[in-house]
């Protein structure tokens, strides 16, 4: 079920990663600000992730 979701969440990431510098000229400045939260959301997702596995 981890594996699962830990696929999920990599997939869902990279779609967003690729969704937000595809789309930076139509975002304009809020692309830092899109950056900074998918950044902050993949962190603390994994952290979970990795705290839920002991």
């Amino acid at each position: 079920m981890k594996n699962k979701q830990l696929w999920i969440t990599l997939l869902a990431t990279l779609a967003a990663a690729w969704g937000l510098f595809h789309f930076k000229d139509w975002l304009g400045p809020l692309v830092f600000p899109l950056y900074i939260g998918l950044v902050v959301y993949v962190t603390l997702k994994i952290y979970r992730l990795m705290e839920s596995d002991d």
